[in-house]
């Protein structure tokens, strides 16, 4: 692992950490878009990440900041407050985003075939 790759892998990380919070924030917004918008966002953050690196590390690496994001926003404060409220939509974007996540990181990298010079069926 050269610097380069450890410097991609740690922007990964803090761009997952930005969609992880810029999701929860946005999930609750605009019924049922919001959630769509936030899911979406997410899914591109881990298969960007993924794509980019040519490493299921890349997918992972942003998945780790959102995860740690949206763990951290569930976490009540000592006043009681908190971000995620206790709807279906909420829930939705944290399993949602997991499983997502799971997804992009077990995707395989495997690349395309070569273009053949033989016609299909003969």
């Amino acid at each position: 692992m050269n610097a380069g790759r450890l410097a991609a892998y740690a922007g990964l990380l803090v761009l997952g950490a930005i969609v992880g919070v810029a999701g929860a924030l946005v999930q609750q917004a605009w019924a049922p878009g919001g959630l769509l918008l936030a899911l979406a966002g997410s899914a591109g953050a881990f298969y960007g990440g993924s794509r980019a690196t040519g490493t299921r590390g890349g997918a992972v690496a942003p998945a780790a900041g959102w995860l740690v994001a949206v763990m951290f926003l569930t976490a009540t404060r000592p006043e009681g407050d908190f971000v995620f409220g206790a709807g279906l939509g909420s829930y939705v974007f944290l399993l949602g985003g997991m499983g997502v996540a799971v997804m992009c990181a077990t995707l395989g990298q495997s690349p395309q075939p070569g273009a053949s010079d033989a016609r299909l069926g003969k």
